[in-house]
């Protein structure tokens, strides 16, 4: 699949890393270092600006390592971008550490991932049908 981008920053379009990775890096595109303060959130741009086809969305995500070394995650994790969305590709992050955390212009933030959906169609009932399960949710199934 072929996937039209526009790149207004100087950094390299998104790429994948190894053969078999599902997600892209997505670069910080700032006019200098950017501090986010614990369990501060800002809205970091890329400088990119997507055409999906329909039928198709990009999720964005946290990075593994960021998460894990610096307590940086995506607050709306995942994010979606719709096929007819052509604004900005922008970025949540919250850092839940106890720590400042500076993103730098370049820094890869996010992953993003494309990904195909159905369009589904509600339609009103009275009832729904039973399973072993049933509304038993939120740690139903236990912790081992």
């Amino acid at each position: 699949m072929k996937i039209r981008i526009v790149n207004k920053s100087p950094h390299p379009l998104p790429a994948y890393e190894t053969e078999h990775s599902a997600g892209m890096d997505l670069r910080a595109f700032t006019d200098g270092p950017v501090t986010l303060r614990p369990l501060e959130r800002m809205l970091i741009t890329t400088g990119l600006f997507i055409e999906l086809p329909v039928g198709y969305e990009a999720q964005v995500r946290p990075r593994s390592g960021l998460a894990v070394k610096h307590g940086i995650t995506v607050l709306n994790s995942p994010g979606t971008i719709d096929a007819d969305y052509r604004g900005e590709v922008g970025v949540i992050l919250i850092n839940l550490s106890q720590a400042e955390f500076t993103v730098n212009n370049g820094d890869r933030i996010a992953q993003m991932i494309i990904s195909s959906h159905e369009k589904a169609e509600m339609i009103q009932a009275e009832e729904i049908s039973t399973t072993e399960r049933g509304a038993g949710g939120f740690g139903h199934s236990g912790k081992r």
